[in-house]
């Protein structure tokens, strides 16, 4: 059973930069690839970012490249996603999740989770 929590949701300003927690409930969380996705109001849950089981190995989504970053910590079980220069388009519940690979298989990190948080809602303020 692999359970994932996520936190760091809340009301954010235009600009600001808020980091998103997410903790695993999982045994051996370093044989799992990490990802966030999100879902704005109205649309369909599209992909953020992957990380590789390691951490040594990242894909963003173009929207978000060079504004957010994950990070794991697997002594934690804990993945991270800091998130910078906050537009209101990035309002979303902000979801994370995994799936077993140890491989840098970026199709599957943004097609092939298997397991997902409950998400946490983002909301960007002008």
């Amino acid at each position: 059973q692999v359970q994932l929590v996520e936190s760091g949701g809340g009301l954010v300003q235009a600009g600001g930069s808020p980091r998103f927690f997410c903790a695993a409930s999982v045994r051996s969380f370093s044989s799992y690839a990490m990802g966030w996705f999100r879902q704005a109001p109205g649309k369909e849950r599209e992909f953020v970012v992957g990380m590789s089981w390691s951490g040594g190995s990242t894909y963003y989504a173009d929207s978000v490249k060079g504004r957010f970053t994950i990070s794991r910590d697997n002594a934690k079980n804990t993945v991270y996603l800091q998130m910078n220069s906050l537009k209101p388009e990035d309002t979303a519940v902000y979801y994370c999740a995994a799936t077993i690979s140890r491989y840098n298989d970026y199709a599957r990190w943004v097609h092939g989770m298997d397991y997902w948080g409950k998400g946490t809602l983002v909301t960007v303020s002008a």
